[in-house]
């Protein structure tokens, strides 16, 4: 337990006070010069934007003049001796945090720069990495041309065809379909496949530039800010020097590029939800309704509380998973657990807060002039962007065994916001082999913090995961049946969530009243979907008798659930943005 426990207030994004001083003088400039730059610009300019779909073009001139991508997104191999200029996983995260607090949009274009630079940072092609270093110094964006309207992110399957064309070189023709930046990045890491090859060896990731003649941008398919291109080159000239990966190379660039995309996922839901907290808290703080503020109604109290108990677990899981991110090599692969947990887990709750927070705003949440308004209409987007939930349980799913039977020692994970470049991320190796990754004991975190008493009743639950698996495991076939499946993915999913946000909460000295609320939450959701594994047709009847058996009932403390209401209601007033 640290000798100064975290103020819960602390954990929450502020921009009046704002002034993260666990990162270096450069980091600390640019964050707040970013909030500065939104703030400027007010949120009614910013709201006016957003309603008439304009494109984000006056915040990347912001970022190019400040050299903001360039500083944040280049490895340090590849910043000229620059010491500000790293791929820094801690202080990116806070980054999308603060594009999301202020609007899915500016977040958005950085996301799809990241994606887009994953195969170039990941290749050996010298020459593409210092054009995409020289071009995000000169505040360019990057797009990653890999989904199909026909395939979607499919990528076994690609109508992007390269024609040797006998120099060593191809020509390129083909679609692809809802890309970002599509329409203004220096560089486009496209995927598609050769036309003299079969198989995984015909796979290429080359590098397109969206100004060039024979790139015709059809598009934006979706309305907004956000420019969600369709783009179709016709004889693209791809050169030696455009390639960046061939074969099985360019399938795990395409993977391993999302490793790190979606994990960015997480942060700007935090952002989004955060904002809407604030505005939500003062409004309902400071109505009146029947006489009294709408704050004294009893469920009024109950939304909030579990709305502020599930943006402090987000945060608390995705803060811990940046260690794990960043601790990561070749013998320490945890975070192919940890980062699709971010990616589904961390964005579906915050549709499950907005909905909280919605339920109080009632018609005020509808308001064009609210950000709340923004973020509710995108939250949504999240959690089925980088592959939908289902996709990235599915995954998850097969982290289990291992998690739950087959512990391994590791090192202790510290808490990482060390100014340090994380050059692994360019190197993760082949992909496959989830199966065989082993975890340390899960129990450990729980056993520790038993005495907190919602997490010894979710504890009691998580083992009995482990009891289900032994006596009553899913049949062959109902491991063919995903929507089964699912339900067995998403109990899991409630365990691995709760280790880490036990072992962030430890670092941080976490009022143990907030622990207590967060794990409340924990033990009606593990219930929830007993209950719906309980319901679905393929259940036998000995897996029906253990989930109705699983079902439990949190430790209900009144007086603790005032204390931290009176946390929630402190919040009221303690932001509201420049108009």
């Amino acid at each position: 337990m640290p000798e100064t426990a975290t103020s819960v207030k602390d954990l929450f994004l502020n921009p009046s006070t704002y002034d993260p001083t666990r990162f270096d003088d450069e980091t600390r400039r640019l964050l707040r010069a970013t909030i500065d730059y939104f703030e400027g610009v007010g949120k009614q300019e910013l709201l006016r934007r957003d309603h008439d779909a304009e494109f984000t073009a006056d915040f990347i001139a912001f970022s190019k003049r400040e050299k903001l991508f360039s500083t944040f997104l280049t490895p340090a191999a590849w910043a000229g001796g620059d010491p500000n200029r790293r791929w820094d996983t801690s202080r990116n995260a806070a980054l999308s945090e603060i594009f999301g607090f202020y609007g899915l949009a500016y977040w958005y274009a950085e996301q799809v720069t990241i994606l887009g630079l994953g195969p170039i940072w990941m290749s050996d092609n010298d020459a593409a990495k210092k054009k995409a270093a020289d071009d995000l110094a000169a505040g360019d964006v990057m797009a990653f041309g890999l989904s199909e309207r026909a395939h979607g992110a499919d990528i076994y399957n690609t109508d992007m065809l390269l024609t040797p064309d006998g120099k060593g070189g191809f020509t390129a023709t083909g679609t692809k379909y809802y890309i970002g930046n599509g329409n203004v990045a220096s560089m486009v890491s496209v995927f598609g496949r050769r036309t003299d090859l079969e198989g995984p060896d015909a796979y290429v990731f080359f590098a397109a530039d969206s100004r060039h003649s024979n790139y015709h941008l059809i598009e934006n398919v979706t309305h907004g800010q956000m420019y969600v291109s369709t783009f179709h080159l016709e004889d693209y000239v791809v050169t030696e020097e455009d390639i960046l990966h061939t074969g099985k190379e360019a399938f795990a660039a395409a993977l391993n590029t999302v490793n790190i995309g979606k994990f960015n996922l997480c942060s700007g839901s935090v952002g989004m939800v955060e904002h809407s907290f604030y505005e939500a808290i003062t409004h309902a703080n400071n109505r009146i309704l029947y006489g009294n503020p709408v704050t004294d109604f009893s469920h009024v109290q109950a939304n909030f509380v579990e709305a502020f108990s599930r943006i402090v677990a987000m945060k608390l899981f995705s803060n811990r998973s940046i260690d794990y991110f960043r601790s990561a090599s070749l013998e320490d692969r945890r975070y192919l657990l940890f980062n699709p947990m971010t990616k589904s887990k961390v964005t579906s709750e915050g549709e499950k807060v907005m909905t909280l927070l919605l339920d109080v705003m009632a018609a005020k949440g509808y308001e064009k002039r609210t950000y709340f308004h923004q973020a509710n209409r995108f939250i949504g987007w999240l959690p089925r962007l980088e592959g939908t939930v289902h996709v990235n349980v599915g995954q998850i799913l097969k982290f289990m065994p291992n998690y739950l039977f087959n512990p391994k020692e590791y090192p202790a994970i510290p808490t990482r916001d060390d100014a340090v470049d994380d050059s692994f991320f360019w190197a993760q190796g082949p992909v496959g082999g989830a199966g065989k990754i082993q975890f340390e004991d899960w129990t450990k975190a729980y056993e520790r913090n038993s005495s907190t008493p919602n997490v010894a009743v979710f504890y009691e639950q998580a083992k009995a995961l482990k009891t289900l698996l032994m006596t009553a495991a899913p049949s062959a076939e109902q491991q063919k049946d995903l929507d089964f499946l699912l339900v067995i993915g998403h109990l899991f999913s409630l365990i691995v969530y709760g280790q880490l946000i036990l072992e962030q909460a430890e670092l941080l000295g976490l009022d143990a009243d907030i622990v207590d609320e967060i794990f409340a939450v924990q033990v009606r959701d593990y219930s929830a979907y007993a209950v719906e594994l309980h319901g679905k047709s393929a259940t036998t009847e000995a897996q029906r008798a253990w989930a109705l058996g699983a079902v439990r009932g949190p430790a209900v403390d009144a007086e603790r659930t005032a204390r931290v209401w009176e946390q929630v209601k402190a919040f009221d007033g303690a932001y509201e943005m420049s108009e």
